[in-house]
């Protein structure tokens, strides 16, 4: 027992170190690229405007070369569309301008399409429109006190006899493993400050047990034994799947950030622990047996009848850097019912869901 857990110890420290020393990576800024591509668009207007206008000049020219028009009517026409290409340089421009500083002045809340395309009226150039959409009209709620987020933890599975230590456990330490999916939300308790939430959720428990020696359940007399197969075992799981509802109180600190019209908190990168337990159903029970007999390959699957308990609650708790926790969990109830001795499952490993 003193190894197992200075080995657990150990596995703790060493998972906590990694954790300390992960680092973030710096979001990149979302609005810069629009706003170069703004620049780069207002580069091109000048250019384009006076192609137009050089293109409008020669087509008045060769209408006075056939004798359409007069001097002074050329003269009248040129003028014309000089001024009219001007105002479109200062109108566009100045219009690009206005997005650029709006970008500029606000970290998010604006998206931009250039996308879209019209005709000159007057030629067969192409134009760039440029749509903003606000997003703030898509307000944001002030002060979201609930979170949620999919669940995943695996890691070793074991179980602690009623009268022996952990080290005299029947099933094998590295071969038995467990799995949870399920989804948490995450609640602030109190209004002004983030150090207390509650998590809770549901979860799918699969827990695995691998017995040493050639050995295998049956049941005897109400009573669910470890027996000694009678051909050479391949291999021998028991597994159990349960259906529970997790729930926790959470402390530690987190980082507020606060913008104009709303303000969240934030865990990410922070130590935090939590302490709580479970309650659910066992949905079901399976045996499965690989061996050889006679020369032939046998597996032999069985569904329930082992006994087990049907209702399932225990404690569990987690210590968490970041998004990745070291979790445990201990069932108070026992794995078969009305037994002479009882066990009781046992689960060490990961847990993804702390953001």
């Amino acid at each position: 027992m003193q190894t197992i857990i200075r080995s657990a110890i150990v596995l703790l420290f060493s998972l906590i170190v990694q954790l300390i020393t992960a680092q973030d990576s710096i979001p990149k800024t979302i609005n810069q690229n629009k706003i170069d591509l703004l620049k780069e668009t207002r580069a091109q207007i000048t250019a384009q405007e006076k192609a137009y206008l050089k293109a409008e000049v020669e087509a008045i020219n060769k209408r006075l070369e056939r004798g359409e028009i007069t001097n002074e009517e050329a003269k009248k026409l040129k003028m014309e569309v000089a001024k009219k290409r001007a105002l479109n340089i200062e109108n566009r421009t100045a219009i690009l301008n206005n997005k650029i500083a709006l970008l500029e002045r606000n970290e998010e809340g604006y998206e931009i399409d250039t996308n879209e395309k019209g005709n000159d009226e007057d030629n067969e150039g192409t134009w760039i429109n440029i749509k903003i959409k606000d997003k703030e009209k898509k307000k944001k709620k002030y002060d979201r006190r609930t979170t949620n987020d999919f669940v995943l933890a695996f890691g070793l599975n074991n179980a602690i006899v009623e009268g022996e230590s952990l080290d005299d456990s029947p099933y094998k330490f590295l071969g038995s493993h467990f799995l949870e999916l399920g989804w948490a939300w995450k609640y602030r308790v109190f209004e002004n400050t983030n150090f207390v939430r509650l998590k809770y959720g549901l979860s799918l428990q699969i827990n695995s047990l691998k017995p040493e020696d050639n050995m295998y359940f049956v049941q005897s007399n109400n009573q669910t034994l470890l027996e000694t197969f009678p051909e050479n075992l391949k291999k021998s799981k028991f597994t159990m799947t349960n259906l529970v509802v997790p729930i926790h109180f959470e402390f530690g600190a987190s980082k507020k950030t606060e913008h104009k019209t709303y303000f969240r908190y934030s865990t990410r990168n922070r130590f935090k622990f939590g302490v709580g337990g479970y309650a659910g159903l066992n949905v079901s029970a399976r045996q499965k047996l690989k061996y050889t007999m006679d020369g032939d390959k046998i597996k032999d699957k069985q569904k329930n009848g082992f006994n087990n308990s049907n209702l399932i609650y225990g404690v569990s708790g987690y210590l968490a850097k970041g998004d990745v926790a070291i979790y445990i969990k201990y069932d108070l109830s026992p794995i078969f019912k009305d037994q002479i001795t009882e066990q009781h499952n046992i689960s060490l490993g990961l847990r993804f869901d702390m953001d």
